[in-house]
């Protein structure tokens, strides 16, 4: 083996080795245990090479068809190209390989490369300095792997890789990532990729627990509302930015309660719940707490039993009188209503005490009718009504009824009046009291029915008594009366009259 060399060395010295440049690459790379071709940029001739040979440094690999020891079960020699093939690699198989090829008939091709023999990148491991991280705080992850240099270093935050920035520094030959201030959307995760000329690895997914908060706490009721009709119920919801999440604790007026956690509900609430509740979130990492704005729960008692009283019971024009209307539960306010339509202020009415009082100064007949007190709340209503009848009178007393008539023929005087209750009528006739209802009938009258018949009308409740007077006079002579008689001579005045007139015509026109 070392005779054939040596030989084939010389006929290279001699034709100079001119024609062995580009005969291989200049590198190649591979990795332990593995195989590497050393492949020759000859084409296949008809007739095959007069002498090969491969070294290694200066030991030989194979000549001719001849293989060293050591190399036996390692190699293939593919004698149409004078290409070599490595197997099972280890580190020691780095170096410089060389390859001297005669082509029959043709001067000596000459080749070298050098082969590096890399371990597989392995064991990616990525640790950091801290475990519990603050927002605005810094982290150094570091990246550790198995395998021959170089190794090139890579950062992934999930699916985007790490860039520099003025908060973000990669060292260590890029195997160590520097965040010097620390956001909540830092919190990965993170991988590490590490590779070299034959292989390339991931470290497993790192996430970095990031605190920060609380902050944009906000309080929400359930149903959103102010006020609550007592026995209802109400679901409070306390929420705030934070990691790791929140302690909630609930306030009400200021006052801490043993409640805790993000819901706080009130089953069948009573009026005494009423108040401005809070809450508070503390996170246990940053030693941060927020509070809510407050939020004000009015719990109602429902209203019932509207009623409306009178402060007497005859009500009598001229005097004063109140309604006062009033309920069991929580009442906002109270409308008055008049016969079914919305009250309006008049002189003599007025109002106190929140709408509690409808006070009549004083009362007026118009005031009768029907009055409706609407109470309520927010969360409910009730109306009560109440008639009220206003007594006056009696007024505006009339008498109707003939004023002359003849003597034996019969006559009717009525009289009326303005009253509630009605009044009671009676007649006097010249001073004496003649009857006692409202209509006073006479038949075949007599001369001393003639005088001044005076109605009294009396009012039992307002103990108020009006009167009116008519006159009758009787005629003592039967016929026309003084009425008719009048009537009948000025007639007989006009038709004279006319006669006279037509006669002085017809004389004029002759």
């Amino acid at each position: 083996m070392e005779t054939a060399a040596i030989a084939v060395i010389i006929l290279g010295i001699l034709s100079g080795f001119t024609d062995g440049v580009g005969v291989l690459p200049d590198l190649l790379n591979a990795a332990v245990g593995g195989t590497v071709s050393f492949t020759t940029t000859l084409s296949p001739t008809e007739k095959p090479f007069s002498s090969v040979a491969w070294w290694f440094g200066d030991r030989g690999i194979t000549s001719n068809n001849v293989t060293e020891p050591e190399y036996e079960d390692r190699i293939t020699y593919f004698p149409s190209t004078g290409s070599l093939e490595l197997r099972s690699l280890a580190i020691r198989d780095s170096g410089e390989y060389r390859v001297t090829i005669i082509p029959y008939g043709e001067t000596v091709k000459y080749g070298s490369t050098r082969l590096q023999v890399y371990e597989p990148v392995s064991n990616i491991m990525v640790t950091n300095t801290g475990t519990d991280l603050l927002e605005s705080s810094a982290v150094h992850l570091s990246c550790y792997s198995s395998g021959s240099s170089p190794l090139f270093f890579r950062w992934w935050n999930d699916t985007s890789e790490v860039k520099t920035s003025d908060r973000v520094q990669l060292t260590n030959g890029g195997s160590t990532l520097i965040i010097t201030r620390l956001t909540r959307y830092d919190q990965g995760p993170y991988s590490c990729l590490v590779g070299n000329p034959v292989s390339n690895g991931s470290s497993d997914l790192t996430d970095l627990s990031i605190s920060f908060g609380p902050e944009s706490i906000s309080l929400k009721l359930s149903p959103s509302q102010q006020y609550f009709a007592e026995g209802s119920d109400i679901i409070m919801s306390c929420s705030a930015d934070s990691r790791p999440a929140a302690l909630v604790y609930w306030s009400l007026d200021g006052h801490r309660l043993s409640d805790t956690g993000p819901e706080l509900t009130l089953m069948n609430i009573h009026v005494n719940q009423s108040g401005n509740y809070s809450c508070q979130a503390f996170n246990s990492k940053t030693l941060r707490e927020q509070t809510s704005q407050s939020s004000v729960v009015s719990v109602l008692e429902r209203i019932s039993g509207a009623f409306v009283t009178s402060s007497t019971d005859l009500m009598i024009e001229g005097n004063d009188a109140n309604l006062t209307c009033d309920a069991a539960g929580s009442v906002f306010t109270r409308k008055w209503i008049k016969d079914g339509s919305n009250m309006t202020l008049a002189d003599n009415i007025k109002f106190y005490d929140g709408n509690k009082v409808l006070s009549f100064q004083p009362l007026t007949k118009n005031d009768s009718g029907e009055y409706s007190c609407r109470v309520s709340n927010p969360v409910s209503n009730e109306e009560a009504k109440y008639i009220t009848v206003v007594n006056y009178g009696p007024e505006n007393v009339q008498i109707k009824g003939p004023s002359e008539i003849s003597l034996d023929q019969d006559f009717t005087l009525t009289c009326s009046a303005e009253s509630t209750p009605f009044a009671s009528y009676s007649w006097i006739l010249n001073g004496s009291e003649i009857y006692n209802l409202a209509v006073y009938i006479k038949n075949n009258t007599e001369p001393s029915d003639s005088g001044n018949y005076t109605c009294q009308a009396r009012n039992r409740i307002t103990g108020r008594t009006s009167y009116a007077v008519h006159g009758l006079t009787v005629n003592a002579h039967g016929g026309l009366s003084a009425g008719a008689i009048a009537g009948i001579i000025i007639a007989c005045l006009v038709v004279a009259f006319c006669f006279a007139a037509g006669g002085y015509f017809i004389y004029k026109k002759k």
